[in-house]
């Protein structure tokens, strides 16, 4: 029958036997749908096939039109310009206003080709159209694919809800998991992904229908929410597969996965459980687990933790773990752990353990733990001692070993010791790198020995190594401090070609350091940089203007920088009221000096200290006020403010000019009381005006330790 149907369609439609088509069609045996499907296929042209159609679109099924239809879309997929032919075909449905329903087939042959002429949304409503018996895994998977690869997540997760029905007709299988799986474990790209949040009940659901994530999958998901902070869905997720039981195998890989997650948020409880329930759903852990174990209690500063969980993999103790041997990698971490926390000695004897058991040779790194501990402690000597053991042992020394002594050295002011050992492992053939360079350049400048910070500076630049921030700052602070600002400008240069920016501590040492060589441009210029690159000046930065601008006597403008500094949020510190105090009192402007001290006192936070008492009481002697100098004396008693020996030589010289001889020896007195121990100068003042008075008896009690003012009686009962 099929075979005289397509001999009857092979003339131009115009003269086909109608009647004759109608007979074998619709009156003496219809044909089935398969039967259509060959007679179209058979056909071998599109136009033919669309003839076909519609003659059959009188009195034929609709699903005997769906199967010429879909033979149709396979013509046209066999054909040289498929995507042509195949979107025309998807035209003529949707002109001529036919209700074909389509085939598995057929929808999946559309479905390609919007793929490839990216038609998504013609593929979102070609399958919302699909009556759910034309709707076949195969079909939701391949719309999966497009849609995940689109950033189409809440669509993709409409199709896959639909997978997921109880009684779908078109379950999720294998592919899907891989899909929805790898999915979820990519990184974040355009568009809409998946939510973390969805992620356990997207696992479960495919779960519920056979599909598991397998252990590598699993291992991926679990560390990309542990590396967003998401330990709490990690844990869920690791759990809810757990409770499967022996439907999916979860191994140690992936626990150890949530392990270091934990770690990391130093949430030692949940690592124990984790590790407790491993042990009950005999998940065999292996070396790296207890590695990460060990590491994160080691950082924990839980040292002792660390060594019971040591001890179980020896076998000591109870409940040890069979099994598993510790490497070098646990010993490494024990050790550098112990020496974290002081117990160097403890790690000591771990290495001369792993010496005697021969299984673990110590390597590299484990000396390296071991120099830096004793570096850190100052016990550089014992860390040259280790070094000397590597030598003779065979292991050799690396970079890190290098850099570790060289700034234990330079830190434990050794620096000329770490000049020799530098120069010395050079001559070996170790050399050094930017970490090295650092190191000295730093003690250099920390020692004020600017030249020899920039001749290995210029070493550093000469063999290769590129210096970092931290070096540049170092070079600028130490030149700045040392007021070479030329010089200090000239590294500044090469900072900002080397595409670093200036901090705010670099900013500061430098524009006090053209404050004291008096470059107001330069420090202006400095402070429109640091506009330009949104770096915002602080209460250093304010003070260090104020005092500059106070001692070349523009309080004008100092005031206006103050005004700035609070309007800004920074209150005035201290050294910012003693600043302007100081400026003042140089310019012998002591009532404005008080008339700040006033306003610091009655309107700041800020408490006057023994510095401003100081230079207040020291103006107002030389300003021959001495009597406001003695009441400032008062005033520091009743504020609990103790003055120092420069207190008491700034008002015993005011009240000798003074010949005040009575208010003297109250002060001696009082200087007796507040434990404070006269110096040269205050002894040089007294003894010649003392002496000069005839008081000299006095003096040699107030040098005794005696007050001065008690009557002789009353200071031999009192010694009695």
């Amino acid at each position: 029958m099929v075979t005289q149907v397509v001999e009857l369609l092979q003339p131009p439609s115009k003269q086909w036997d109608y009647d004759q088509l109608r007979t074998f069609l619709f009156i003496d045996s219809p044909l089935s749908s398969h039967q259509l499907l060959q007679i179209t296929l058979r056909l071998t042209s599109i136009p033919k096939a669309l003839d076909f159609l519609k003659f059959l679109r009188e009195k034929a099924q609709p699903h005997h039109l769906s199967s010429v239809f879909q033979g149709t879309l396979q013509l046209a997929s066999r054909h040289p310009n498929s995507q042509t032919e195949l979107l025309m075909l998807h035209t003529f449905r949707k002109s001529n206003n036919w209700s074909i329903p389509l085939t598995a087939k057929s929808a999946s042959l559309l479905m390609q080709c919007f793929e490839k002429a990216q038609m998504l949304d013609d593929s979102l409503l070609l399958f919302n159209e699909l009556d759910p018996s034309s709707k076949s895994t195969g079909i939701c998977n391949g719309l999966l694919r497009i849609l995940f690869k689109s950033g189409r997540a809440d669509d993709a997760l409409h199709v896959l809800d639909q997978m997921l029905k109880p009684d779908s007709e078109f379950p999720p299988n294998d592919y899907t998991g891989v899909l929805v799986f790898g999915e979820l474990v990519k990184r974040e790209r355009p568009g809409r992904s998946v939510a973390d949040e969805e992620i356990v009940g997207l696992v479960t659901k495919l779960g519920e229908h056979g599909v598991f994530l397998d252990t590598f999958k699993l291992t991926q998901l679990i560390t990309k929410l542990c590396g967003k902070r998401k330990n709490g869905i990690a844990w869920e997720l690791l759990h809810g597969l757990m409770t499967l039981g022996g439907t999916v195998e979860v191994e140690a890989a992936s626990c150890n996965a949530l392990l270091s997650g934990l770690g990391r948020e130093k949430d030692i409880q949940r690592m124990n459980k984790l590790l407790s329930e491993m042990e009950e759903m005999k998940i065999q852990p292996n070396v790296i687990t207890f590695g990460i174990l060990i590491n994160h209690l080691c950082k924990a500063r839980r040292i002792d933790e660390a060594l019971g969980v040591f001890n179980k993999l020896r076998g000591k103790g109870e409940n040890n773990r069979i099994g598993v041997e510790p490497d070098v990698i646990i010993y490494n971490t024990l050790i550098d752990g112990l020496c974290k926390v002081g117990k160097e000695e403890d790690g000591l004897s771990l290495l001369e353990e792993m010496k005697t058991e021969n299984k673990n040779r110590p390597n590299t790194v484990t000396y390296n733990c071991l120099i830096d501990g004793f570096c850190k402690v100052g016990k550089i000597d014992k860390a040259r001692q280790l070094l000397s053991k590597m030598n003779e042992e065979g292991v050799q020394p690396s970079v890190v070993t290098l850099n570790t002594l060289v700034d234990g050295m330079c830190k434990h002011g050794r620096v000329n010791s770490a000049v020799e050992f530098f120069n010395d492992m050079k001559g070996k053939g170790l050399k050094g790198n930017a970490v090295t360079y650092t190191a000295l350049i730093s003690a250099f400048c920390g020692v004020n020995n600017i030249d020899r910070a920039m001749q290995y500076f210029d070493e550093m630049l000469s063999s290769g190594c590129t210096p970092d921030a931290i070096v540049y700052y170092s070079l600028i602070s130490g030149l700045s401090i040392a007021g070479r600002m030329d010089d200090a400008s000239i590294v500044v240069s090469k900072l900002k070609q080397a595409g670093f920016g200036l901090d705010l501590a670099c900013y500061n040492v430098l524009i006090s350091g053209f404050c004291k060589k008096k470059k107001l441009e330069r420090v202006y210029e400095m402070l429109n940089e640091m506009e330009e690159t949104r770096v915002k000046p602080d209460t250093v930065t304010y003070n260090t203007l104020v005092s500059y601008l106070g001692k070349t006597g523009d309080f004008a403008t100092a005031s206006k920088v103050m005004k700035k500094m609070i309007n800004e949020g920074h209150e005035p510190s201290v050294v910012t009221f003693g600043a302007l105090i100081h400026a003042y009192c140089l310019k012998k402007n002591v009532d404005e000096a008080m008339k700040i001290f006033g306003e610091m006192c009655s309107m700041s936070k800020v408490p006057p200290n023994t510095v401003i008492y100081n230079i207040l009481i020291d103006a107002l002697c030389k300003n021959n006020d001495v009597e406001r100098a003695v009441s400032l004396m008062d005033d520091m008693k009743v504020k609990g403010v103790r003055p120092n020996t420069t207190t008491y030589n700034a008002i015993l010289k005011g009240v000798r000019d003074k010949r005040m001889l009575p208010k003297a020896f109250d002060l001696m007195d009082r200087m007796i009381e507040d434990a404070c121990s006269p110096g040269y100068i205050t002894m040089e003042i007294l003894t010649e005006w003392l002496s000069a008075v005839g008081e000299t008896e006095k003096l040699k009690r107030f040098v005794q330790g005696y007050r001065v003012s008690y009557p002789e009686s009353s200071q031999a009962s009192l010694c009695f």
